[in-house]
């Protein structure tokens, strides 16, 4: 199957080749044809599956089709975010492929100045990519006018949810027309999902991708590890294994500056990112990093969302995810579009049962590999009181059992005979 199949027009295709893509990826080839349809999607897909595209394509070649306002640009599609991050990814794409269309786009999120955005948005757009708080600051401005607007579209709809972003979506949803096309994409679909797709969509087409599952291109490993030693470990893996870009996930804010900090002492170059951070801060970060003037990239999970950075070789759980399905985001970062990638999860005795919350989800055991001079046991059996507490007396540590040094690294990618849009 190609990109030609679907009966996209020739601008579309012709953009898609100049990005080297000739294959679509499995989310595509079932999403697209029903977006073409006109029909209503629930679409269940992990990041780096190449969703981005799946509904960006469709999406843009229907527009295209359609009627033409030939006064103000109405805004004739919508595309809801919960990141500065992912908004500023799909503004990419939909200019990237829309590049040789006569249609016109703008991406709007918090954090920076809204008089630029407010310019923008007066000359008129036809597709508009938004955060939701930004979005309702500039209806109130009467700024922007929904009421023209044929498709929607709600991109990572479990995380909008998971950062409380209901009652906003509630709000958007109560200014569009009744009449219209309805795309929701969502790495889960739990009982929250369900209930608000069941009062967005009409008689949607359910496509599920790889849902709750993690890419069968990345090699998972726990590295057991004393808590007070995790620092330690990182520095050691990145350095004895001569990794040029990692990308490393904390729990907090505070602990994401903190590490950061400790690298540098490493001699280790790092930067943060997280939501306390400018988007200036994060912007220039992640640029650093995707050029490979920082070694090392410290991110949170909200942060981290719709952060699209090719060929990265390895991720860095730092400390483990609260939430399963969190493990599942962070490591899609890697192991994307047929090549490899490492996801290593530092884990220390405190975080057992969340390491076998996430062996559940996946439904399979990840190795565990001892790194000499970092030797620790991890307990399933261990009393609650063993664990890290705000007691003053230390820890008492089980000694190891067996002996082991650290695997050996490689910075090899395999590459699929064909390209696929990651994105």
């Amino acid at each position: 199957m190609t990109f030609e199949t679907f009966g996209l027009c020739e601008e579309l295709l012709r953009a898609v080749g100049e990005q080297g893509y000739d294959t679509p990826t499995p989310v595509q080839a079932q999403a697209i044809p029903i977006v073409l349809q006109g029909k209503d999607i629930m679409a269940g897909a992990q990041t780096g599956t190449g969703k981005t595209a799946g509904f960006t394509l469709p999406m843009l070649h229907r527009l295209h089709q359609g009627k033409a306002d030939h006064g103000r640009r109405p805004i004739r599609a919508l595309i809801l975010t919960p990141t500065r991050e992912l908004a500023a990814q799909i503004g990419e794409s939909v200019t990237t492929y829309g590049k040789y269309l006569p249609l016109s786009s703008t991406v709007i999120f918090g954090g920076v100045g809204i008089k630029p955005q407010i310019t923008r948005l007066r000359r008129g757009v036809d597709i508009l990519v938004a955060t939701p708080g930004r979005l309702l600051d500039l209806v109130n401005q009467k700024v922007v006018d929904l009421s023209h607007v044929e498709i929607l579209v709600l991109d990572e709809a479990d995380r909008m949810l998971d950062m409380g972003f209901i009652h906003d979506i509630r709000k958007v949803l109560a200014l569009l027309p009744r009449q219209r096309q309805n795309l929701l994409f969502s790495a889960t679909f739990s009982a929250d999902i369900k209930r608000l797709a069941s009062g967005i969509l009409h008689h949607p087409v359910l496509v599920e991708v790889a849902r709750n599952e993690a890419s069968g291109q990345v090699n998972h490993v726990v590295h057991p590890v004393g808590k007070s030693s995790k620092r330690a470990l990182l520095s050691h893996l990145i350095s004895s294994n001569d990794w040029k870009q990692v990308l490393v996930f904390t729990r907090t804010k505070h602990g994401a500056n903190r590490l950061t900090e400790q690298l540098g002492k490493d001699d280790i170059l790092a930067a943060a990112i997280h939501g306390n951070k400018s988007q200036t801060a994060r912007t220039k970060a992640l640029a650093g990093f995707k050029e490979g003037n920082i070694r090392v990239l410290v991110a949170t999970d909200i942060a981290a969302r719709g952060l699209d950075i090719d060929q990265l070789p390895h991720v860095v759980n730092y400390e483990l995810p609260n939430v399963p399905e969190d493990y599942v985001h962070r490591i899609g970062r890697t192991g994307r579009a047929g090549r490899t990638g490492e996801a290593m999860s530092l884990v220390s005795q405190d975080e057992v049962k969340l390491l076998r919350g996430i062996e559940k989800l996946l439904g399979k055991k990840i190795p565990v590999i001892t790194i000499e001079g970092f030797a620790a046991v991890l307990d399933d059996n261990a009393p609650e009181e063993r664990r890290p507490s705000t007691a003053r007396t230390p820890q008492r540590r089980r000694p190891q059992q067996g002996g082991g040094g650290g695997r050996p690294s490689s910075n090899q990618e395999g590459r699929s005979r064909s390209r696929r849009p990651t994105r």
